[in-house]
């Protein structure tokens, strides 16, 4: 876990990275949210980055939210409103994590989180996983995601390319904790919290299906929502051409929730 800290802090923010990254790829972000007066609490997923655990696996998806509640009650000892970010699958752990714990928060923006996936593995490789899920979960296979799938900016796409921290293989279990992860966000949606919720979505996502993200967040059922969706933009908002707009849209988001405390 890392923590970023404003010199004259008026709110904090748990930042959540998506599959195959790390918390580096954030420090950017942190570094703008810090500059507008906001801590930040961030680290690597169980499997990702630094963490000591075997790379691109986990025995369980409860593993990513037991992580992040560390961070969560981390930035709540700052005495302050509090906003979760999360990208992707770290959209999907924010989600799976407020469902399953009901932790207060003061606002949630999710970034193309990952409520369901363009590509997918043939049926053939779907059927033999369920076999070797309980045989060999633990064996890694390609994930089949290029830098190309994930921005269009190309000084990004290369700094993705030469990053040694970046995933390019996962396990037989990862994914099918994934699935189940996706299942229970859908299951398990009268659970998700009353929060103010900004939820923004590449409108040209390679990576996470559009169409069942808007569907997910049509259906949820609490007052205070907002969707946007970002023309051009490929799967990583926060690293396109258009990444100061989005920032700026997501610093408003928690301004406004900021000014109606006050």
């Amino acid at each position: 876990m890392r923590k970023r800290e404003a010199e004259e802090a008026k709110a904090a923010i748990v930042i959540v990275h998506g599959a195959m990254e790390h918390h580096g790829r954030y420090l950017p972000l942190a570094d703008m949210w810090t500059s507008k007066g906001y801590h930040v609490v961030m680290g690597d997923l169980p499997g990702h980055g630094t963490t000591s655990r075997r790379r691109g696996h986990i025995n369980h998806f409860d593993e990513y939210i037991e992580e992040v509640k560390v961070w969560i009650k981390e930035a709540q000892a700052y005495k302050l409103p509090l906003f979760l970010l999360g990208h992707s699958m770290g959209g999907l752990i924010v989600i799976r994590t407020l469902q399953e714990t009901g932790m207060e928060v003061d606002g949630v923006i999710l970034s193309s989180p990952c409520l369901g996936v363009l590509s997918q593995p043939p049926v053939y490789l779907r059927v033999a996983s369920k076999v070797l899920n309980v045989v060999a979960p633990k064996l890694l296979v390609a994930s089949n995601l290029t830098v190309e799938m994930a921005t269009r900016n190309k000084e990004i796409r290369d700094a993705m390319e030469n990053d040694s921290l970046y995933l390019r293989k996962v396990s037989v279990r990862w994914y099918s904790e994934l699935v189940k992860g996706i299942k229970n966000a859908y299951k398990h949606q009268d659970k998700f919290p009353n929060v103010p919720l900004l939820l923004m979505q590449a409108c040209e996502d390679k990576i996470v299906d559009k169409t069942v993200v808007r569907k997910w967040f049509d259906q949820l059922n609490i007052n205070d929502k907002a969707y946007k969706e970002w023309e051009k933009c490929y799967h990583e908002l926060f690293s396109e051409y258009e990444q100061n707009e989005v920032f700026a849209l997501a610093y408003h988001f928690a301004e406004a929730h900021l000014m109606k405390q006050r």
